[in-house]
């Protein structure tokens, strides 16, 4: 019996995908996300996002403020099943202000896909984000979307992705012209040509299989020149990359790279072929005590997204579980580490964006959606009993800092219960300072402000403004120096406030203030990023005060 839910395990897990789809902002991504969803048969049409003439909205663009502005500000996630495999993605923000989400939600997944603009190449947010899964190691597979637009020469783009991005690539199909001539794209690991054909709301149907490129056909089909460029380009290929190694792809050293059009579905078959059979499997996990492999039988996850009215409806507040080990099963208790409390979830959800739907199990790779009523914080671990804290799930020193001020005081319940629960999502963070308990949000980004004070108001009826502050940083402190604590504390009071779990934080309003501030007290540490998911092992901060 154990031998055979040990099987059931493994085969479960080793069909699982777990992936995150990254971009610079308006290359695409949320589109190819889309198509990803309509060759997998999870939805029938597609939307597009800014598009006028077609007023769907993308299916995993969901909040209001999303829909309008034609951009994601929160994490989606969506599975569906594709060729015997379970796929999950994770549609990220591209917007450089909810850079902070993003980087959380990478911590969820096993591999990543990036999409580049054709016409832009490499941009800014694109080389933050390689950062992170340089870092991590991350398997990477690159889109170079809208080829049919004109725009830069692909193997210029080959040779930026290699320079900027710090990584190799090997093509795996290859574009046949561009813009108005783009013909088609050639499979070069199949050796044969796709020949292009819009079709921007359902499967393309008019495609034309073409055999290798010594098919009689070829040349009446795509012309002389095409055939002849092609041919060319394909010797130069194979002269100049090695062919795919999945060894190193899994790694993070090589990435695959694909050509097309996310609009017009075309190109995202072949991606989603070749990801599936070389993308990993669900990896082990670090926790501060030791690695969690995911075919042990007990279960293990961590909660890396919480959002609340994720259906308008019902107000509800949801946190995204990644599951790391073991399977989770609906209505069986599960230990919440940092409160040291058993809980049980008779609702757990899985997604297809916006869309839910009640599950009794789920396996690692797996997102499943607790309902919550405040007990999590991003970077909680669930367990079945074991002392466990998942770690790499950072929250970095906010860049720009304003004060909230309430406009209508007959509010006030709704503004702190919708200033929290919004800042438990990870959309800004919450400091209060004293006396007069102000509240101060730093965010990375001024579009996170709009967003809060939107939200604020639609979600929470409560109206607020914003007043900028001059800070430079947030650092949070820790000592194993109780005295040299409140001795700063003291000192330095109107520069001093307390994050959401009371630990205390320095606000610099320059760096030379904060160097300054750090060699008088030498016995305080200050940090620019901390994790939610470790316990402070710092005196208890309550005594500070």
């Amino acid at each position: 019996m154990a031998q055979g839910i040990k099987m059931k395990n493994n085969n479960e897990i080793t069909k699982r995908r777990t992936s995150g789809i990254i971009s610079h902002p308006d290359a695409g991504k949320t589109t190819l996300t889309e198509k990803l969803l309509l060759f997998g048969g999870a939805i029938q049409t597609a939307g597009a996002v800014k598009n006028n003439k077609i007023k769907k909205t993308a299916t995993s663009d969901f909040m209001e403020i999303e829909k309008q502005r034609g951009i994601s500000v929160a994490t989606s996630v969506m599975g569906f099943e594709y060729a015997d495999y379970t796929i999950n993605i994770l549609d990220t923000p591209g917007h450089k202000d909810f850079t902070e989400d993003t980087y959380r939600t990478l911590t969820a997944v096993d591999s990543v896909i990036l999409v580049i603009d054709c016409v832009k190449g490499v941009e800014e947010q694109t080389r933050r984000l390689m950062e992170v899964c340089r870092m991590r190691h991350t398997p990477v597979i690159i889109f170079i979307n809208k080829m049919d637009r004109e725009g830069r020469n692909p193997f210029d783009l080959l040779d930026e992705l290699e320079e900027e991005l710090k990584i190799n690539v090997t093509p795996m199909s290859w574009p046949v012209g561009m813009g108005p001539a783009f013909q088609g794209v050639f499979n070069l690991e199949k050796q044969n040509l796709q020949l292009f054909r819009p079709a921007k709301t359902g499967l393309p149907e008019d495609v034309v299989e073409i055999g290798s490129l010594k098919d009689e056909n070829l040349r009446e089909m795509i012309g002389d020149r095409h055939t002849l460029q092609l041919t060319e380009d394909v010797e130069l290929i194979n002269s100049v990359y090695e062919p795919l190694n999945p060894e190193l792809y899994q790694d993070g050293y090589l990435a695959p790279v694909f050509f097309g059009s996310a609009l017009n579905n075309f190109g995202v078959r072949e991606l989603l072929e070749t990801f599936v059979k070389i993308a990993p499997s669900p990896a082990p996990r670090k926790t501060q005590i030791r690695e969690v492999k995911p075919a042990e039988s007990t279960f293990s996850g961590f909660i890396f997204k919480i959002h609340a009215n994720l259906d308008p409806n019902h107000r509800n507040r949801i946190a995204f579980c990644r599951i790391c080990s073991g399977k989770f099963e609906r209505n069986k208790f599960y230990y919440h580490t940092r409160l040291n409390k058993k809980m049980r979830f008779t609702n757990p959800t899985r997604f297809m964006a916006n869309q839910k739907q009640k599950t009794e199990e789920a396996w690692p790779g797996d997102v499943v959606g607790l309902y919550d009523s405040g007990n999590f914080k991003i970077g909680d671990t669930l367990t079945e009993g074991e002392e466990l804290y998942y770690q790499g799930i950072p929250n970095f020193s906010p860049e720009i800092f304003r004060e909230l001020e309430n406009k209508d005081p007959f509010k006030s319940k709704q503004l702190e219960k919708g200033i929290r629960q919004l800042t438990d999502e990870g959309v800004a963070q919450l400091f209060t300072q004293q006396p007069g308990n102000r509240k101060i949000i730093g965010t990375v980004g001024e579009l996170q402000f709009e967003v809060i004070q939107f939200r604020l108001l639609n979600e929470y009826g409560a109206s607020c403004s914003f007043t900028p502050l001059n800070y430079y940083k947030a650092c949070w402190m820790t000592s194993n120096n109780e005295a040299a604590m409140k001795k700063i504390i003291r000192v330095k009071g109107r520069h001093i406030a307390y994050d959401k779990s009371g630990q205390p934080v320095f606000f610099a309003e320059s760096p030379w203030i904060l160097q300054t501030t750090k060699e008088s007290y030498p016995e305080i540490e200050f940090h620019l990023s901390t994790e939610f998911n470790v316990k402070s092992n710092t005196t208890n901060i309550g005594s500070y005060a």
